[in-house]
C-alpha cells in the first residue's frame, strides 16, 4: 500500500516561523511513534507525513558541520542586503534561502518509506533530476556530495542548481532542498556554497534563459516526488 503525504504550500515565509512549524510537525510524529511502540498490537494510530513547499525572504543558513567563515559578509552587510543569518539543526555547510527558490521541507517517517537515510536523500536528488529533465536538463550527482548539479565532474562547469541538508531522528526527516528557479544568484556571491569555493551556482531561469512560471514547476516536483516516493497526495 502506497503512503499518504499531507501537501502544503506556505507561500511565502518568515524562516523562523517555517523552522518552528516543521519543529512541530516532526515532534508530533516522533511523539505518535513512541506511543504506538507503546501501545498494544492493533491499538497504534497512523502517522501523517508531510511536505511542504515554501519561499523565504532572503536568508542564511548555516548547518551543525559547517564553518561560520563560509559566510563572507557581516552583520551591517547582511541588513543593508535585507538579509538574516541562522545556525541550524541540519547537516551541511551554508546555503541562501531567497524568492524564486522552491524550499521544499519533507516531514516523512522513513521507516514507512522503507529507506535509510542515503537512499532518502539519493531519492529527493532523483526527482529534482527528473524535473529538470522535463527541462531538457541534464541533473546529476557530484562524487562525495549532495544536491543536484549540472556538469559536476567538469572544471569551471560544475554548478549546483539544488541544495540538500536534511536533519533525521529516530527516522523522522525535517529541513530538505533548495531548488533554484528564478533565484536573484548574487546572493550566493556573499557565501562559499555549501563550503565550496571552486564551483558554481545556478538556476533554471538562467539555464533555459527565460522567466519561469515557478508554480508550474511545483507541480512537476511534487509529480516526481510522488513517483520516486511512491506516495499519494491527501
Amino acid at each position: 500500500m502506497r503512503n499518504e503525504v499531507i501537501f502544503r504550500d506556505l507561500g511565502k515565509i518568515d524562516y523562523k516561523e517555517a523552522w518552528d512549524y516543521q519543529e512541530k510537525l516532526f515532534d508530533e510524529i516522533v511523539t505518535l511513534k513512541k506511543q504506538n511502540r507503546d501501545s498494544e498490537k492493533g491499538k497504534q494510530k497512523n502517522i501523517k507525513n508531510h511536505l511542504l513547499f515554501c519561499e523565504h525572504p532572503h536568508v542564511y543558513t548555516l548547518g551543525k558541520s559547517g564553518s561560520e567563515n563560509n559566510l563572507l559578509i557581516d552583520q551591517l552587510q547582511l541588513k543593508a542586503k535585507n538579509a538574516s543569518f541562522f545556525k541550524i539543526n541540519r547537516g551541511g555547510d551554508i546555503t541562501y534561502h531567497g524568492p524564486g527558490q522552491i524550499v521544499g521541507y519533507p516531514i516523512f517517517d522513513l521507516e514507512l518509506f522503507n529507506v535509510r537515510i542515503k537512499q532518502y536523500i539519493n531519492k529527493l536528488e532523483e526527482s529534482i533530476i527528473k524535473t529538470l529533465s522535463i527541462y531538457n536538463l541534464e541533473g546529476e550527482r557530484l562524487k562525495n556530495g549532495t544536491g543536484v548539479w549540472l556538469n559536476p565532474e567538469v572544471p569551471g562547469k560544475a554548478r549546483k542548481i539544488c541544495a540538500i541538508g536534511v536533519r533525521v531522528s529516530r527516522f523522522v526527516t525535517m529541513h530538505g532542498f533548495a531548488f533554484n528557479v528564478n533565484t536573484n544568484l548574487e546572493y550566493f556571491n556573499y557565501i562559499n556554497p555549501c563550503g565550496f569555493v571552486d564551483k558554481g551556482i545556478t538556476s533554471l531561469e538562467k539555464e533555459v534563459d527565460t522567466k519561469i512560471d515557478i508554480n508550474k514547476v511545483k507541480l512537476v516536483v511534487r509529480e516526481k516526488m510522488s513517483e520516486v516516493f511512491e506516495f499519494d497526495e491527501t
